[in-house]
């Protein structure tokens, strides 16, 4: 394995094409193809990691894409894929902190602050929000207004809708 390589693959989700890769058997990145920031999120990646993006398999995206396929199938409701932030110290906590948002469950930015006791860091809590590198492992669409309303989504807020709705209660009660 290379140290300087990051291994990149395609996946075609039901909400939208995403790029998925790995480091050092760890996922690093599952994110949307659309985002406005595709550029800035894999600089950021290739430069703290000190890698490229090599266009190749990796036994952590092969697990990666059918725990996703299971995710999408109503068939799994967690992950275990190891994850591999690349982002400031606050970034990560932030991240590791969405990770506690359980499943059909949904938090605001505030709440969010609250929890990582930082109330009057909601708007910096957003922006590391916005800079989540790892989607759908990373339930940044878990976040919603204060008032309960869609508030933006890298994927788009349909593709954030189609999440809400995979992971509701409702949904959960008519699986086949």
């Amino acid at each position: 394995m290379s140290d300087n390589k990051i291994h990149i693959q395609f996946y075609s989700s039901p909400c939208g094409e995403m790029i998925l890769g790995s480091y050092h058997n760890k996922l690093c990145l599952c994110d949307w193809q659309n985002e406005k920031r595709r550029l800035q999120i894999d600089a950021r990646i290739r430069k703290g990691l000190q890698a490229e993006y090599v266009e190749s398999s990796s036994d952590v995206l092969t697990q990666a894409i059918t725990q996703l396929e299971e995710y999408f199938d109503n068939k799994r409701t967690a992950f275990d894929i190891p994850l591999l932030f690349v982002g400031t110290d606050f970034q990560q906590a932030v991240w590791r902190e969405l990770l506690n948002i359980p499943y059909g469950q949904t938090a605001s930015y505030a709440e969010l602050s609250q929890r990582m006791n930082r109330p009057k860091a909601i708007r910096a809590i957003a922006a590391a929000n916005g800079a989540n590198a790892i989607s759908v492992f990373v339930p940044c669409h878990r976040i919603i207004g204060s008032n309960q309303q869609l508030i933006g989504y890298a994927g788009g807020l349909p593709a954030k809708q189609l999440l809400l709705d995979l992971e509701s209660p409702m949904n959960r009660l008519f699986r086949p």
